[in-house]
């Protein structure tokens, strides 16, 4: 931990979370994020001995300072060494990440942005801005695409960050899994709706 633990909390802002996580292929990812304003607390977390990217400015866009937004530094320990990449968004947010082995990809969603970093490098891949929250990744060695789920929008984006294939949808969306090959995708209403995961056609 740095000297830069002591650093003052904004009035009515509860503390940085973390969130220790293992994925396949020796991947431990540690995760740290905080409300608007609080970048000094979550980067007073930060550790030492991984090489350290700030992205902040792909999520802050005309914003401007990602400082003054919510931020998040999230910390990848691989068999052959640790890097660690810092993002910002506009509205506060818990990230979410999958290992997309078949790609070779570590695919990080924080509020409208989806990050798709090396897995043992680090190096950004690509970034694509959904519009709207993230709700949800998937990734399955059945199609060669990252399942991008957000409120109101499904995405499937390629490894090489191209979009395959995009549906919208009338509803905002709240969860998003595969069930028996098809993509089964809830409205915060409780609609149902199923999605080939390849093609995005839509139907039972």
């Amino acid at each position: 931990m740095n000297d830069r633990a002591s650093a003052p909390i904004p009035t009515g802002a509860g503390e940085p979370k973390s969130r220790v996580s293992d994925f396949p292929g020796g991947l431990r990812v540690r995760a740290t994020w905080g409300s608007s304003g609080q970048a000094a607390a979550v980067f007073a977390l930060s550790e030492v001995g991984a090489t350290l990217v700030d992205h902040g400015a792909l999520g802050a866009g005309a914003e401007g300072d990602p400082d003054r937004l919510c931020r998040m530094e999230l910390r990848v320990e691989t068999p052959g060494g640790a890097w660690a990449v810092r993002l910002a968004t506009v509205i506060y947010d818990e990230p979410r990440a999958i290992h997309w082995d078949d790609a070779q990809l570590f695919i990080v969603g924080y509020g409208f942005t989806v990050y798709a970093f090396g897995a043992r490098t680090g190096a950004l891949a690509w970034s694509h801005q959904t519009g709207t929250p993230v709700v949800e990744l998937i990734a399955s060695p059945r199609f060669g695409h990252v399942i991008v789920q957000s409120e109101v929008e499904t995405w499937a984006i390629r490894g090489d960050g191209e979009v395959r294939w995009r549906l919208a949808h009338s509803d905002v969306v709240g969860a998003a899994e595969l069930i028996g090959g098809r993509l089964i995708v809830t409205s915060i209403n409780g609609d149902v709706q199923a999605i080939d995961p390849d093609t995005g056609k839509q139907g039972s």
